[in-house]
């Protein structure tokens, strides 16, 4: 069976594309996915240099480059079609797709969250858990729908909250979340390349 085919995008430092890129490499053969190319909302961020040195094809779509929000989701998902990919993994892009995206990669489109959602969607996910003083958080990989981290969930990692966490603002918790987020994420991609899956209401299955 061919490999999937995979657009990630991403907007900084791009460590999850990384494990991402790393894992293939690993395991080329075995692994089941081949990154196509790599997006970004902004040009010169780490995450594209990671990127270019592995070898895989780049796009910038800049929010400010487009008289609309819409456009720019238009433009985005085109330029996202053209390497015809079968999953777009969101890597820490931290930029909201619209209707337009997710009418050509709804069901398609993986996205990782800092949290166990239901609980604590948004921007601000760590700091919210921490807020509300909860013992256990962890981390979300699921698929976008037109909500905010409401999609359906394929798989959650759990990270314990230390007292500690509570003195640094939640620093070393995030990048403790963040550890098991990219291990997850690989994971994920990997059994859904390998294996297929669907969707059946708000439950993802993987044979």
């Amino acid at each position: 069976m061919a490999a999937a085919r995979l657009v990630v995008l991403v907007s900084g430092s791009g460590t999850n594309l990384q494990a991402l890129l790393d894992a293939i490499a690993a395991d080329p053969d075995g692994f089941g996915a081949q990154i196509v190319a790599v997006g970004a909302d902004r040009a010169g961020i780490a995450g594209l240099e990671r990127a270019e040195r592995a070898g895989v094809p780049t796009f910038v779509c800049r929010v400010q480059d487009f008289a609309t929000r819409d456009e720019w989701d238009a433009a985005l998902a085109e330029a996202t079609a053209a390497y015809e990919p079968d999953l777009v993994v969101s890597a820490g892009f931290m930029k909201i797709v619209g209707k337009e995206f997710l009418a050509r990669f709804g069901g398609r489109f993986v996205n990782t969250h800092p949290a166990l959602l239901p609980s604590f969607p948004g921007a601000h996910g760590v700091r919210d858990a921490l807020a509300y003083g909860v013992r256990v958080t962890g981390c979300t990989v699921h698929f976008v729908d037109d909500g905010v981290d409401t999609g359906p969930i394929i798989a959650q990692g759990v990270v314990e909250v230390r007292d500690e966490d509570y003195a640094d603002g939640g620093d070393a918790l995030h990048e403790r979340i963040k550890e098991v987020e990219r291990r997850l994420l690989v994971d994920v991609v990997g059994r859904l390349a390998r294996n297929g899956y669907r969707i059946e209401g708000r439950k993802v299955i993987i044979p």
